[in-house]
């Protein structure tokens, strides 16, 4: 079979096995077995890249270890990075809302000028998560004044960082999630693209982070984005996370997981909040 056919040969149990392991090695992340067919679909593109025919073959490159750059590739490609902006809308308008409550506690207890708010979106992915933050804390200082809260976005993979750094989407990833009006106001094209203006690209830090094994950004956060990226973590990673994020938040944060996560019967470190519902907050301290 030739680079290029619809199909490549089925990968054999000790490729997937070593994929799989190199995977959960590197970010914690695992494949279930009844999701293998993963492996197929997001390493396709390197195999044709390295007119290779089957994943038994790349691991054959990966193992043999004469190409130092071949894991970071396949972690790369398998990291799971789907995204959008603004997605799910009632969490950006709840986070809003957390930011102001942030601010107005930061005002109260400033002794030196005001504090500005601090916010962490682990697990980034692409970009479009912190940049649609960006969007929405810009348009609302333009219009009533409010500051900028600090927004520092991470990610495992170097490659989704490159991205979002560069701030170039396709059409298909500007439609989804974004209005015409934020399109325009934001967004500059180029052939069929859509790229970033540099205003909105630099209201956001990005960073290359292994949330399981690198050390956290410097200082304390108030509200930290982790969202969907729990999900494909072992309990024992899990139990490693937690207590990095829990630490670089203040007393009283705000954590913001996906619709299908929870910390209850996983962590003590966090708990329901009463004030934004969904969210979780570290207990006072």
């Amino acid at each position: 079979m030739t680079p290029g056919s619809a199909a490549f040969p089925p990968a054999s149990q000790t490729a997937i096995s070593v994929l799989t392991a190199l995977l959960e090695a590197r970010t914690g992340q695992q494949i279930a077995a009844y999701r293998s067919w993963r492996l197929d679909t997001a390493l396709k593109p390197l195999l044709r890249d390295r007119n290779l025919d089957t994943l038994d073959q790349l691991v054959t490159q990966l193992l043999e270890g004469n190409d130092r750059l071949i894991g970071d590739r396949i972690v790369d490609a398998l990291v799971n990075q789907e995204t959008s902006f603004f997605r799910d809308a009632q969490v950006f308008e709840m986070l809003a809302e957390a930011v102001a409550v942030a601010e107005a506690g930061a005002e109260a207890g400033a002794e030196n000028g005001r504090r500005r708010v601090r916010i962490w979106c682990a697990g980034c992915s692409t970009g479009q998560e912190p940049l649609s933050l960006a969007m929405l804390f810009a348009d609302r200082h333009e219009a009533t004044g409010a500051p900028m809260p600090e927004i520092v976005a991470t990610d495992v993979s170097d490659a989704a960082i490159a991205r979002a750094r560069s701030g170039r989407f396709s059409q298909f990833e500007i439609q989804r999630g974004l209005p015409m009006r934020r399109m325009v106001r934001w967004f500059d094209t180029t052939g069929s693209d859509w790229i970033a203006k540099p205003d909105l690209l630099k209201r956001v830090v990005f960073r290359r982070m292994n949330l399981m094994a690198d050390p956290s950004p410097v200082g304390q956060f108030d509200i930290v984005l982790c969202r969907n990226v729990l999900l494909y973590l072992s309990a024992t990673t899990k139990e490693q996370v937690f207590p990095k994020i829990a630490a670089s938040l203040k007393s009283g944060g705000v954590l913001v997981m996906g619709a299908g996560e929870t910390v209850i019967g996983q962590t003590r470190l966090f708990e329901p909040s009463k004030r934004f519902r969904g969210f979780y907050e570290t207990p006072a301290r």
